[in-house]
């Protein structure tokens, strides 16, 4: 079995003159075998044991990357970097290069890129449809339970249509799920990268992403991704 933990960087704002309006967007998943998990959340156990009592206090038992210290940031990474069982891949689109039609449909547009980053993943790696189980955790971004629903039963029926595997897709809050804190971290490591031109922290664990792809509007999949908007609109 395998566990893949979701989670994003940016906003789907497209309103680039406001600045608190990101120029990319990332969905990056992390992925670990069921049995692994375990002592992958050890991983946050041992960050928050390096912590002053007042330091555990103010964060409540969870770690908000972006607004970590940089010497906790590159201690998870770098615990992170040291395992042989994970791996990660990673989708992201420049919003000036992505098609206008996403720009005031942005729950379609994650739901696209998170299947269209799926598909890689299960198209190219043949472990994935020989597991006897395999869930996907995202992080809950949305309150209103109807699109987290709407979120869940597509990434379901999309994958087990084009690869045949049965995918649980589970909404959890990063409160609650560890690993969740974990690609957190990541994922917003391979934001700044992007967005900021920092390079820093994502290189620490650059030799984990098996898969970086860029979307935009001129890739060969597009096509295919304006089929999937008709199903989504249906669905939403």
């Amino acid at each position: 079995m395998f566990d893949l933990f979701l989670d994003e960087s940016g906003c789907l704002g497209f309103d680039l003159s406001r600045n608190k309006s990101s120029k990319y967007f990332v969905i990056t998943i992390l992925c670990v075998p069921s049995e692994c998990k375990g002592s992958l959340e050890k991983l946050v156990k041992k960050v928050f044991g390096g912590f002053a009592p007042h330091e555990l206090k103010t964060h409540a038992n969870t770690l908000h990357f972006a607004k970590e210290k940089p010497q906790t940031r590159k201690k998870l990474l770098g615990l992170l970097a040291n395992r042989k069982d994970v791996s990660v891949m990673v989708i992201y689109f420049n919003k000036v290069k992505i098609n206008s039609i996403f720009k005031n449909q942005p729950q379609l547009i994650y739901k696209y890129m998170t299947g269209i980053l799926l598909n890689q993943i299960f198209a190219n790696q043949p472990k994935y449809s020989k597991s006897k189980g395999i869930r996907l955790i995202a992080s809950r971004r949305e309150t209103n339970k109807f699109l987290n629903q709407a979120f869940k039963e597509y990434i379901e029926e999309q994958v087990l249509k084009k690869h045949k595997i049965k995918l649980e897709v589970i909404i959890q809050s990063s409160e609650s799920e560890k690993c969740l804190q974990i690609v957190d971290g990541v994922c917003w490591s391979i934001f700044r990268k992007y967005e900021h031109q920092d390079y820093s922290y994502a290189e620490i664990i650059q030799h984990l992403i098996g898969c970086e792809y860029e979307h935009n509007k001129n890739n060969d999949d597009y096509t295919n991704l304006m089929v999937m908007e008709e199903y989504a609109v249906y669905k939403a």
